[in-house]
């Protein structure tokens, strides 16, 4: 860019509410890489032309091309897997083992009610936003309460939602449920995939929370049912060892193979996790081409095991990453993943570069985008795509000066530099807040309502952390006290 292009006004966020615009940013992140002197033209919500910028320019006279000198423009990030009904509990599980989902989300969620529900969603979708997650995946609420709440926050805030419904026709353990009650659940998930299909927004999906808790017939039919009406079938496989140890003991079958066994692998189906998986297991995923939601915090913070993205990406598994409802923070996932294979595989084998960076952008959006069943809408900037991208502010330190931009998104960059976030074209949040609606009213009634929490019936195995430690604190100086009384007798 010249210097007169750096002495553009500057940018605010009334300049980028026009339903055309012809943006020129410092750069945009193609899929072969940041490119510069380019210019995107986004219209009726969606981009219509992406090439250089002085063509652009000239063909579209009538326009007034908005200059974004030290702005990347890039696809909006995919969150592959997430809980959007869990935000109201966040740090309850911090510290705790493993399979919280028994002991915590599962009360949780069953005690929000409708209002509740779409106070949690709300708060969840501003913070996948805040983090430039345009697009989040939710696997599914095991509230009671109408799940129209979840797409009422989804439209309020702009975020591109993949609505589970939960299909469990089971409670855990081998067997076969009433065909009457399996009956009634599927008629509800044609309803919602009918009622999702054409939403600009929300696409619908179904869900089983883990193999164990579906009958065969209805892994098969959600499955099944999924394919047909081309949405993604969801559920968290082989993420803890006692849940291995469970299908082994009930079906001598891991919960992969379970899956493969009813039929409820395919191009359809997102594994969430699948970090215990055997040879034969990655096999069947890929053989399947089933897409795995990789989720490298949620592995970091509460699971049994990593896993080996870099090596299901060599074998031609499509593989998105995942917040699991930890943070929404979209550049420190990132991170998370490089660093996580990193730890895991990358010391073991002298393998220094572990993705090169690129890859774990294109997991994040491109990869993303076909994990999630939303391959050719989103994922790219590209004509044709809907408009979900960021623009992201590149004059700060730590990216100066630029060697490397994709593996300085991967380990420099911060959410902090999220200047806009848009999608369907819209401007959705400027600098981190929402313009159209008060986010920090929604925290303050965040505030008042999350007392509810406090009645379900949640069990922690560990205390707070002020109470951690005082613990600790205590027995330090229980050890002083002995300690300093041996001294005194052997003195």
């Amino acid at each position: 860019m010249t210097d007169s292009t750096r002495a553009a006004p500057r940018l605010t966020p009334d300049r980028l509410n026009d339903e055309t615009l012809l943006l020129l940013p410092e750069e945009v992140l193609l899929p072969e890489g940041c490119q510069t002197n380019q210019a995107v033209l986004v219209a009726g919500g969606r981009f219509q032309e992406v090439g250089d910028a002085a063509t652009l320019c000239s063909r579209h006279p009538e326009l007034t091309p908005i200059e974004l000198p030290g702005q990347l423009l890039m696809p909006g990030l995919i969150d592959t897997h997430h809980h959007l009904t869990q935000s109201l509990g966040k740090s309850l599980v911090f510290g705790e083992p493993s399979e919280i989902f028994k002991r915590i989300w599962i009360p949780l969620e069953a005690s929000l009610d409708e209002e509740l529900l779409h106070l949690s969603a709300k708060l969840a979708a501003l913070e996948a936003l805040r983090g430039g997650f345009t697009t989040a995946v939710d696997a599914g609420t095991r509230s009671a309460a109408d799940m129209t709440a979840i797409a009422r926050a989804a439209e309020e805030t702009g975020l591109r939602c993949v609505l589970g419904m939960i299909c469990n026709d089971l409670g855990g353990g081998a067997g076969d449920s009433d065909p009457e009650a399996r009956a009634a659940i599927l008629q509800r998930a044609e309803g919602h995939l009918a009622r999702w299909q054409s939403h600009p927004l929300v696409s619908p999906s179904l869900a089983v929370s883990i193999p164990e808790v579906a009958s065969d017939a209805m892994l098969h039919a959600a499955s099944a049912l999924s394919a047909e009406a081309g949405v993604i079938f969801q559920t968290h496989v082989n993420e803890h060892l006692q849940a291995v140890e469970r299908s082994l003991v009930a079906r001598r079958q891991r919960p992969l193979e379970h899956l493969h066994a009813v039929g409820a692998l395919g191009p359809q189906a997102l594994v969430a996790h699948a970090t215990l998986v055997t040879p034969d297991e990655l096999n069947l995923l890929r053989d399947t081409d089933t897409a795995v939601a990789f989720n490298p915090v949620a592995s970091s913070w509460k699971g049994n095991a990593v896993a080996p993205a870099l090596q299901m990406a060599a074998l031609g598994i499509r593989v998105g990453l995942g917040t699991d409802g930890t943070r929404s923070d979209g550049f420190r996932l990132l991170d998370a993943a490089e660093t996580s294979q990193r730890l895991a595989f990358g010391l073991a084998s002298g393998d220094s570069s572990c993705g090169g960076g690129w890859r774990w952008l294109e997991q994040a959006t491109r990869g993303g985008a076909d994990a999630a069943g939303l391959k050719g809408l989103v994922g790219e900037i590209a004509p044709g795509l809907a408009a979900d991208f960021l623009l992201v502010d590149l004059e700060v330190p730590e990216m100066t000066p630029s060697w490397d931009r994709p593996w300085e998104l991967v380990r420099y960059a911060s959410r902090d530099q999220i200047n806009a976030v848009f999608t369907n074209g819209r401007l959705r949040l400027w600098q981190g807040w929402p313009l159209e609606w008060d986010g920090r009213a929604l925290l303050r009634r965040v505030r008042e309502a999350a007392a509810a929490v406090r009645e379900a019936p949640i069990y922690r195995v560990h205390p707070e952390a002020s109470e951690h430690r005082a613990r600790s604190r205590g027995k330090a100086m229980i050890a002083e006290a002995l300690d300093s009384a041996r001294r005194q007798h052997h003195g």
